[in-house]
């Protein structure tokens, strides 16, 4: 990659991941200021040339989800009319991606407004991981990447949990994420099941069955987003109950709201497996000792080197086992 026409902005939500990202790179991270005025509006800053640069701009639209995105709009914004020549906007957590369609009549399809308003303010091109519905990928007009964490967590259950595959289920909470545990199966060897989820309102869950036997089996249970941690909770207890054994999660976006750390504190889960898509809160690790956190970082850098030396994305995915890298928490 030709580092003198790349440059990495990283705005609020994400600080320390753009550190890692640039320290992989040897790339200085870029100067940008994000400064609120009393009214509450943002403005957004470069504090160098962009001209003719090729620029990513790293931000997560996590809580409080509406102010990141906004930041977000108002850096496209100025760089865009500060002359940048192509800007790839890095949002390891799309925020509002679970209102990707219309649920009940007069309801908005948000993910799709996001996705709009991104292209509008003058992005060229977005990376994201794990959305929680793969179609929102055409939303967009831009090209855009999807990129998934499996393969970093799956090379954790292997490496570090070093897990038998001949005892072990991976489990789906919902029938919505089949396909991501099929994958993480196919890579762990290991067959897959499906809890039987109902949503009767928002942030609350009814689980009654489950499809497959996990009777005597450890269990990874996998899912992008853990919100509330109603949802996750709610069907480990019910792996309990048919006869699993350990039970682990792996969630990709570790959102945790309310009192979602004492909900899986006090639960049945052996350890939850996180990215650093989302920063975890001091507030949720006084609670909760559970959590294991593998870093995107590397995994971003080499993509970002792939985009900008006009490499295949695909073939990043083939070094993703060598780019662990595990924050235990203390």
């Amino acid at each position: 990659m030709n580092k003198e026409d790349t440059m990495i902005f990283g705005l609020t939500a994400n600080t320390e991941l753009v550190n890692e990202i640039c320290g992989y790179l040897n790339i200085v991270p870029g100067e940008i200021a994000v400064r609120h005025f009393a009214d509450g509006e943002i403005i957004v800053e470069p504090g160098e040339t962009v001209r003719g640069k090729n620029i990513f701009l790293i931000q997560s639209t996590c809580r409080p989800v509406t102010e990141h995105l906004m930041e977000v709009l108002v850096a496209l914004d100025a760089l865009k009319r500060a002359s940048a020549a192509d800007i790839t906007c890095v949002m390891p957590y799309y925020g509002y991606a679970r209102q990707d369609r219309k649920a009940k009549p007069r309801q908005p399809i948000t993910a799709k407004l996001v996705a709009n308003l991104l292209e509008a303010a003058g992005a060229d091109r977005v990376i994201m991981f794990d959305l929680h519905a793969a179609q929102i990928q055409g939303f967009f007009n831009c090209p855009t990447d999807n990129l998934t964490a499996i393969p970093l967590m799956g090379t954790y259950f292997q490496k570090e949990l070093n897990i038998d595959a001949e005892n072990t289920v991976v489990v789906s909470p919902d029938h919505g994420g089949t396909t991501r545990a099929r994958y993480l199966g196919e890579m762990l060897g290991c067959p897959i099941a499906i809890i039987d989820k109902r949503r009767p309102r928002p942030n609350a869950v009814e689980v009654n069955n489950v499809i497959g036997e996990v009777e005597g089996k450890n269990c990874i249970v996998v899912d992008d987003i853990c919100d509330t941690g109603g949802s996750l909770v709610a069907g480990c207890e019910l792996l309990k109950k048919y006869g699993a054994k350990d039970i682990y999660a792996a969630v990709t976006h570790p959102i945790f709201s309310g009192d979602a750390a004492h909900k899986i504190q006090n639960s049945c889960i052996k350890e939850i497996v996180v990215t650093n898509t989302i920063p975890l809160e001091d507030s949720f690790l006084e609670v909760c000792d559970k959590a294991r956190v593998l870093s995107i970082g590397r995994y971003l850098a080499s993509i970002i080197e792939a985009i900008s030396s006009h490499r295949p994305v695909s073939g990043v995915y083939t070094e993703v086992g060598k780019q662990l890298v595990v924050k235990g928490l203390e």
